[in-house]
């Protein structure tokens, strides 16, 4: 038909989707209580470590000794935060407190949260180990307005719990878990892990409802010295009796 000066119909165009160039925001999701915090500028380096644990095994008359894996590292995540608010004139404490906050216990879960560092594609579940601020400008009275936070975050591994007549295995971060996993089998008293800081009448108040009823999980758990609670300990908190402890 061309021949004849009839010109074929064109395909119509189809115009491509347009390419988004939105800056991925780097953010971190408190996963107890789904709140998020948006850090003021995305970090401009990143540093994610892992690694595994060796030990030597000593065989007599070897000039060097040979390695047995153990067991593999948590990886940690480690960033510098910058938080700037000259311009606006005010404490820029504001915004970066909200992280560090992030090292605190929750009440509820007697642990400090499980966390979602998010950036793009890069999605790390972990917990807050470490944060340094570093302030390097100040208001005429004193005010910080800019500073660096430092962050490190060890990444989080949900763990099948294990537990044996009553003994906890596992890490501290999962200790709701564990008493969770104690009343599907039948085990009647609560599990805590202690962390620093913890104090038996601090534990009796959450647990029991009363600090003074700190000699019973001092007697559950056969502790003759009441300051001496190291962290990491596994501590049986008895079931709250009617009456009120007596000495």
């Amino acid at each position: 038909m061309t021949g004849f000066g009839i010109t074929p119909p064109r395909r119509p165009t189809v115009a491509a989707p347009p390419r988004t160039r939105e800056l991925a925001k780097a953010t971190i999701i408190n996963t107890f209580t789904r709140e998020a915090h948006s850090v003021m500028y995305n970090p401009e380096e990143v540093k994610l470590e892992q690694g595994n644990t060796f030990v030597e095994v000593g065989v007599p008359g070897l000039a060097t000794a040979p390695v047995q894996y153990v067991r593999g590292k948590a990886r940690t995540l480690s960033m510098e935060l910058f938080f700037d608010t000259y311009e606006d004139g005010i404490d820029v404490r504001t915004h970066s407190n909200p992280v560090v906050q992030l090292l605190d216990k929750d009440p509820r879960e007697q642990a400090p949260p499980v966390l979602l560092f998010s950036l793009g594609r890069l999605q790390f579940q972990c917990v807050l180990v470490d944060a340094g601020q570093r302030y390097t400008m100040f208001l005429p009275d004193g005010t910080p307005v800019r500073s660096t936070l430092s962050v490190r975050f060890q990444e989080y591994v949900r763990l099948d719990v294990d537990i044996r007549r009553g003994l906890f295995f596992g890490s501290p971060t999962v200790s709701a878990a564990v008493n969770a996993a104690g009343a599907l089998i039948g085990v009647a008293t609560t599990l805590h892990v202690t962390s620093v800081g913890d104090t038996l009448s601090g534990l009796a108040a959450a647990y029991l409802g009363d600090p003074a009823l700190w000699r019973d999980i001092a007697r559950a758990n056969r502790i003759d010295d009441p300051l001496d609670l190291p962290p990491g300990r596994t501590l049986v908190i008895p079931p709250r009796d009617n009456r009120r402890s007596t000495a």
